[in-house]
């Protein structure tokens, strides 16, 4: 098991801005792809974003492409998300989310993630 704690999570107004953190107390999440994903009520658990163990890959799903940016920092064992010009439509619990794996793959299924952080809670109002 390899905890993930995400923070940085709250309420914000349609067109502002969040940075959402995901700290890891293993320092071999260093070697592991990394991504996050959402739950908004009433739906599945989605793809948002990913980013490869040295960070020189990243994918994203197309809702948030252009808006959202994935990043990360090995020497802290965190990896971030930037958010911005949210809209009512990305409220929704966030996941971090880690791969063991250093093969690069774009687009992750729920199946295929090996750790999950606790959630954080994202609500943007209009």
């Amino acid at each position: 098991q390899v905890p993930l704690v995400e923070s940085g999570g709250g309420l914000v107004m349609a067109g502002g801005s969040l940075r959402l953190s995901c700290a890891a107390s293993e320092r071999t999440v260093s070697n592991y792809a990394m991504g996050w994903f959402r739950q908004a009520p009433g739906k599945e658990r989605e793809f948002v974003a990913t980013i490869s163990w040295r960070g020189g890959s990243t994918y994203y799903a197309d809702s948030v492409k252009g808006r959202f940016t994935i990043s990360r920092d090995n020497s802290k064992n965190t990896v971030y998300l930037q958010m911005n010009s949210l809209k009512p439509e990305d409220t929704a619990i966030y996941y971090c989310a880690a791969r063991n794996t250093r093969i690069w793959v774009g687009e992750w299924s729920v199946s295929e993630v090996d750790y999950w952080g606790q959630g954080t809670q994202v609500s943007v109002s209009a």
